[in-house]
């Protein structure tokens, strides 16, 4: 289930090995959908992913695509507890691919097209 949130960056944790072949980083994010009520929410990256989140900062305004897991889990007495993360697959500040395209804009072949010779005048 593919979801997209923004918010500021309120919290980067480093990353976390949790096994040979598994690393994972979390991160907070202030959503401010209320801002009477502003919520902090814990979502994770795993994985080469977790590179997105280096030189993130608190109070960067961020846009993130995620996918919600939830999972079972049934402890040694039998009881069955629910587990919900918010899995990240990409994380880019605001702005960000827009100042790029704006840059790629602004240094366009087309605005370098040098002016016509004198003999190319049509008149």
């Amino acid at each position: 289930m593919g979801m997209e949130a923004t918010g500021k960056i309120h919290t980067v944790m480093d990353a976390v090995q949790v096994s040979e072949r598994f690393t994972k980083r979390e991160f907070v994010v202030e959503m401010n959908d209320n801002p009477k009520y502003p919520q902090v929410v814990l979502f994770q990256a795993t994985g080469d992913r977790c590179d997105q989140l280096d030189g993130l900062q608190p109070g960067d305004e961020v846009r993130i695509e995620f996918s919600l897991r939830g999972r079972e889990w049934t402890s040694p007495k039998g009881e069955k507890r629910y587990f919900n993360s918010l899995d990240v697959w990409k994380v880019e500040r605001k702005g960000e691919k827009k100042s790029a395209s704006k840059a790629a804009e602004a240094s366009s072949p087309r605005d370098e097209v040098p002016p016509p010779a004198d003999d190319d005048c049509p008149f």
